[in-house]
């Protein structure tokens, strides 16, 4: 996966961020977005993140998520 990707979640990822659904668990499985950064350096020292891969869906939200719950499309 590199930066400029489309993705598509395959697994169930809840959170709590959503814009449309702020504060409810709301299910991200199934939608579709573009991978805008991959978390491997902060502050230029390098990082071991859980979670490296930064997917933006829409203008409003954005999520990190693991490559084990994405697909390229």
């Amino acid at each position: 996966m590199k930066v400029g990707d489309r993705v598509r979640v395959t697994e169930s990822v809840v959170v709590y961020h959503h814009p449309d659904h702020r504060g409810e668990a709301f299910d991200i499985k199934g939608l579709e977005g573009e991978v805008i950064a991959i978390v491997t350096q902060w502050k230029e020292r390098p990082v071991s993140a859980n979670f490296p891969i930064q997917v933006k869906f829409t203008k409003k939200f954005k999520a990190h998520l693991r490559t084990s719950e994405l697909e390229t499309i």
